[in-house]
């Protein structure tokens, strides 16, 4: 039985582990539970995103983020960072308002008249 246990709990750790992180819509913590990814390049990687946007690709990270060039990229996709499509801001706004904030929650009904 405690093997059992003990195998679910190290199945769940390691898939965990390997869950990618986007760069373009993690916060700090998401960030920093990336292999390399420290406080420091954590907080480089969020005043670059908001200051100038998504990132449209890994070379495009590279370019904008001091101290994160193509190798470093590349280790950083190695142990999990993903660099998505950029979408618009109005597309993550749309992606937003459709997410409910928590699961089991309420929501209002619209009406469409035809």
């Amino acid at each position: 039985m405690f093997r059992k246990v003990l195998a679910a709990a190290l199945l769940a750790v390691f898939s965990h582990a390997f869950a990618a992180v986007d760069v373009n819509t993690a916060n700090e913590d998401a960030l920093r539970g990336i292999k390399g990814v420290g406080p420091a390049r954590a907080k480089a990687i969020l005043d670059e995103r908001s200051a100038h946007g998504p990132y449209k690709d890994a070379s495009d990270l590279g370019k904008r983020v001091k101290g994160m060039g193509g190798h470093a990229v590349e280790r950083l996709q190695a142990e999990g960072l993903a660099v998505g499509p950029a979408q618009p801001q109005a597309a993550q706004a749309k992606v937003a308002q459709a997410t409910p904030a928590k699961a089991g929650a309420p929501q209002a009904a619209v009406a469409v008249k035809k």
